[in-house]
């Protein structure tokens, strides 16, 4: 079974108002997987600007990732 990590963004109080709210994504997220037997490991919420790349969650993700490379599938 294929394995996934989900990371949901929202940056701006404007996006989470027309309906890209952290919620919501995981909604979409969470069916997508479902109806196309993925399993979730783990859920990451990052709520940092946009402006910039500098995002500790995503940096989190990335070094778990790689911590784990040729192990998750």
């Amino acid at each position: 079974m294929k394995t996934a990590d989900l990371y949901i963004l929202v940056s701006t109080d404007e996006q989470a108002d027309k309906g890209y709210s952290q919620r919501n994504q995981e909604e979409v997220l969470r069916k997508y997987c479902e109806i196309n037997s993925i399993q979730i490991r783990k859920v990451v919420y990052e709520d940092h600007s946009a402006k910039t790349f500098n995002r500790p969650e995503w940096n989190k993700l990335l070094l778990d990732i790689k911590k784990h490379k040729g192990k998750l599938t």
